[in-house]
């Protein structure tokens, strides 16, 4: 009795499986319905075998597109030729080994799919009494078959982790041309360890997020969303990290940075699923500061790119710096131009800067600071260490530096460098792969010189320092999921469990990673609790085109292990900052000397002009010109010439606390001085204005010489009076004027000169001296008046009166150009000193000359002149002789008068005379008429 297959007691989604096929009863059916149910299996076969080659097709299209993209993005073959090379090649052959690949697993299908059609017919030709076989046979193949559409990359021996490589773009860090190289090497690596993983296989799955936060989201969400599912994620570049560690989460993914050194990523709150074998840029901090306290700097700059890494990076170097007591006298940052901020450091003096940037943004900051001349041997420049070693010299031209190798070679010498050791420091330490650190570089520079990197040439893509980081972080993650796998197989579970939403195995995963310890070709691997790697720091120098190990730092410990290779340009340690030195300035020397001469020429000439009048006081000459006058207005000159020398006596010969006492002696001198020089010669000019305007006066009066005194004595009591209010209430102080930096003058750059200069004033300075000024200023006024009115009198008791007012002509100009001239020149010390001290030297010889020199004249001449009264007084025959002088103006006077009168009396007369000679000729023409009537 035949069974048949009846379609109807069948449901579709228990026919797929094996279990529904066994369970189902085969009722009788007719023949035909086998053939039936055959023609149904081979057309839903087919069918399958379409769609197939169609899906291998789109995809190699998909693949040529891309490809042909890269092709028309690396048209230029500037960067890495050989590189180009290699990828337009790889272009036209459309990726071999994926193409390989997807043409293997399309023809591996379509067998699977015509041996189910070839089952199919040969179905329809057996006997009917193994319809039943037949149809339980038929369906087996059929979930082969729907199997075997999904076989693609979900073998049940891999384990799948997606990968973020940074490989190109135009800024950023594209660390993924080295790093990719080594993450394969270290697949292969642990894909051949039979005692890893128990047989299972890592497969990565890459794309390049060119160091863009948004394209590395987009990469990540394709990992994610595309099969097969992803245990993991690798990433490169502190932005493509912080994106990706902050969105994985809600995945449960754990995300591995070989490559990041952003401080915000120790934030466990805000990345809960992260870790890194790159160390945090903070640890370089700790080792800049231990190097500013070692060279004694404790000024310092920062320029900084703006991205987010360097933000915190600068964040935790300013709380370093202050709690070292370190100050930072500016900040800097920029987007993508850095030639303003390298001009603002120039501004502000720095010389010891610390730059926090990319690669590509290093070279621009290089140029700019090459054109700003901020290298050489009185600056140091802090450098990220993760540079490649020629870093400075690659991609010019085609970021557009607008300098040569050889000047940012010479920008860049002597720069220090702090990076976290990346490689392992003993070369010949077996590290957990069975390779030495040495071992490992050379393998990846073999790998790299397939790639198309001159490696000989020392041509290192970017990334080559953090290529061993790539290496071990792939070492981390199967170390974690061997761990991972023993614990899970206690419970009956296996990574290929894990899905986006498991939470437990996510847990499992996580603490393996961070239990994770293990000597690798970067060092000793272990992870803290924020997640980050510890690592000691290594600082270099660049010298002569190479770096050179200075030392290395352990932060923990704090110890600084130091080689003495250090070699600044310059032979000596650059400054912190420009050592300002404070030069006082003073006069010149030569003209303090000759000025001093001359004052004290000066001095003497007037010392002997004393002597000379006193002993030709009985002489004529003399006692008609006041000598006691004479010899007010000597003294007086010999204290304004003192007062000269006092004006250029300086800081270089005083010491600032006895300055105080030079500035009052400065104004007494000068002051008292000039009273008594002026007020002499201003007592004469007015006696003599008061004998021509008072001529009426009492014969028997005499002036006694003491009344000469007089006016001198006013003048210095007014100025004593001014001068001790001033002393007492606002006294003259040194106050120091300071000018603008000057440059060495032995071209020294560490060193700036800051002039300063010595100054006498008080707090209320302009008053004091508006009062002085006034006061003086009234007596000039009014003395070279009274010389006015008096320039054409001639007086014989006075008989120099005319040179008295010549000299007051003299002074009074002079002080009415130096004084306010002096206000304007004071702080030119030199050109201050010469105006004044010439101007008083000039007003004393002059007016010693005027007065003395006839004198002395007339005295060379007459020799033998005899004594004018029998005393030997000098002074004894002018009381007389004025007498006289007044008894004849006033008879004279008399006889003015009576002329006048005797004048007046003859017009009288005339016109009397005249009156009557008039009257008379009238009577004689009038008895002439009457004649001839």
């Amino acid at each position: 009795m035949r069974e048949e297959l009846n379609n109807d007691s069948m449901s579709q989604p228990r026919a797929m499986t094996l279990q529904g096929a066994r369970d189902r009863a085969a009722p009788a059916a007719a023949p035909q319905r086998t053939s039936h149910i055959s023609f149904f299996l081979e057309k839903i076969t087919l069918i399958r075998l379409y769609l197939q080659l169609i899906q291998a097709i789109a995809y190699l299209h998909r693949k040529a597109s891309v490809s042909f993209q890269q092709l028309r993005v690396n048209f230029n073959l500037s960067k890495r030729p050989l590189v180009k090379l290699k990828e337009t090649v790889n272009v036209f052959s459309l990726r071999t080994r994926t193409v390989y690949c997807v043409v293997k697993s399309f023809l591996v299908t379509t067998l699977v799919q015509l041996f189910i059609v070839a089952k199919c017919g040969v179905c329809v030709a057996r006997s009917r009494c193994r319809r039943r076989c037949e149809v339980a046979r038929l369906l087996f193949l059929l979930w082969l078959s729907a199997c075997g559409g999904y076989s693609e990359g979900r073998r049940d021996n891999d384990l799948h982790i997606g990968g973020i490589f940074p490989m190109e773009g135009e800024g950023g860090w594209q660390g993924g041309q080295a790093c990719m190289p080594a993450a394969e090497l270290a697949l292969a690596d642990v894909n051949a360890r039979s005692d890893l993983l128990s047989g299972f296989k890592l497969r990565l799955h890459s794309n390049d997020s060119k160091c863009e936060p948004g394209l590395g989201a987009s990469v990540m969400y394709n990992l994610l969303y595309n099969p097969p599912q992803k245990l993991l994620l690798l990433a490169g570049c502190s932005t493509v990290c912080t994106t990706v560690a902050e969105a994985a989460k809600m995945w449960n993914l754990m995300v591995l940075c070989y490559g990041a050194s952003s401080p915000a990523l120790s934030d466990r709150s805000r990345f809960p699923t992260l870790f890194r074998t790159h160390p945090s840029a903070t640890v370089h901090n700790p080792t800049r500061i231990k190097l500013m306290q070692k060279f004694a700097w404790s000024r310092i700059a920062i320029l900084q790119q703006a991205e987010e890494v360097f933000i915190s990076t600068v964040e935790d170097l300013e709380a370093h710096c202050k709690k070292a007591g370190i100050e930072i006298v500016t900040r800097q940052s920029f987007l993508s131009d850095p030639a303003d901020a390298v001009r603002n450091l120039r501004r502000q003096d720095a010389r010891v800067i610390v730059g926090l940037f990319y690669v590509v943004a290093a070279r621009r900051v290089l140029c700019e600071v090459y054109k700003h001349r901020l290298y050489g041997k009185s600056y140091v420049w802090f450098f990220i260490g993760w540079y490649e070693d020629n870093w400075f010299e690659t991609n010019l031209e085609r970021e557009g530096i607008e300098c040569t190798v050889e000047q940012m070679r010479e920008a860049a010498e002597g720069h220090l460098t702090t990076e976290a050791l990346m490689w392992n420091q003993n070369a010949n330490q077996t590290t957990i792969s069975g390779m030495t650190s040495e071992d490992f570089r050379s393998r990846l520079n073999e790998a790299l010189r397939e790639a198309g990197y001159d490696i000989d040439g020392e041509r290192y893509p970017e990334g080559y320092q953090e290529a061993p980081l790539a290496y071990d972080a792939v070492w981390s993650v199967a170390l974690a999921f061997n761990k991972t796998m023993e614990k899970l197989q206690k419970s009956g579970l296996s990574l290929k469990n894990f899905t986006y939403t498991n939470k437990k195995i996510a847990d499992d995963i996580y603490e393996a990673i961070n239990s994770t310890s293990f000597l690798g070709v970067s060092g000793l691997v272990a992870f803290s609790s924020q997640g980050d790697r510890i690592a000691l720091t290594q600082i270099e120098q660049l010298t002569d085109n190479h770096y050179v190990k200075l030392g290395y730092y352990d932060t923990q410990a704090d110890n600084l292990t130091w080689l003495d290779r250090e070699r600044w340009v310059g032979g000596k340690v650059p400054p912190d900052r420009t050592v300002v030195v404070n030069e006082l300035r003073t006069v010149s020397l030569p003209l303090f000397a000759c000025m001093t001469a001359l004052c004290i020429a000066g001095i003497l000439a007037a010392i002997a002009l004393i002597v000379f009048n006193i002993m030709h006081r009985h002489r004529r000459v003399i006692q008609w010109s006041h000598p006691a006058c004479n010899t007010v207005m000597l003294c007086g000159c010999c204290v304004c010439l003192c007062a000269a020398v006092a004006l250029g006596v300086d800081g270089r010969w005083v010491l600032p606390q006895h300055f105080n006492g030079l500035c009052a002696a400065r104004a007494w001198l000068l002051a008292t001085g000039f009273s008594m020089a002026y007020g002499a010669m201003f007592t004469k000019v007015w006696r003599v204005h008061r004998h021509t305007t008072k001529p009426k006066i009492d014969n028997k009066k005499r002036i006694h010489g003491w009344k000469l005194y007089t006016m001198v004595g006013g003048l210095l009591v007014v100025d004593v009076a001014l001068l001790t209010a001033w002393q007492l209430r606002d006294p003259l102080q040194r106050r120091v004027e300071t000018f603008p930096l000057e440059a060495p003058r032995h071209h020294d750059d560490d060193v700036h000169i800051r002039p300063e200069l010595e100054h006498c004033e008080s707090k209320h300075n302009t008053v004091w001296l508006g009062v002085m000024y006034g006061y003086k200023g009234l007596v000039l006024v009014f003395g070279l008046f009274l010389a006015y009115e008096t320039r054409s009198v001639k007086v014989r008791q006075i008989n120099d009166s005319r040179y008295v007012g010549m000299s007051i002509y003299n002074v009074v100009v002079l002080c009415l150009i130096t004084a306010p001239v002096t206000l304007v020149i004071a702080s030119q010390q030199d050109a201050a000193f010469a105006f004044v001290s010439l101007a008083i030297v000039f007003c004393c010889f002059l007016s010693m000359a005027l007065i003395f020199v006839p004198k002395v004249i007339e005295v060379i001449r007459h020799p033998t002149e005899r004594v004018e009264s029998g005393r030997g007084s000098g002074s004894g025959s002018a009381p007389a002789d004025e007498e006289r002088y007044r008894e004849l103006v006033k008879e004279n006077e008399e006889l003015q008068k009576l002329i006048t009168q005797k004048e007046e009396r003859i017009r009288v007369l005339k016109q009397k005379l005249a009156e009557r000679e008039a009257a008379a000729a009238d009577g004689v023409t009038q008895d002439v008429q009457d004649e001839r009537i």
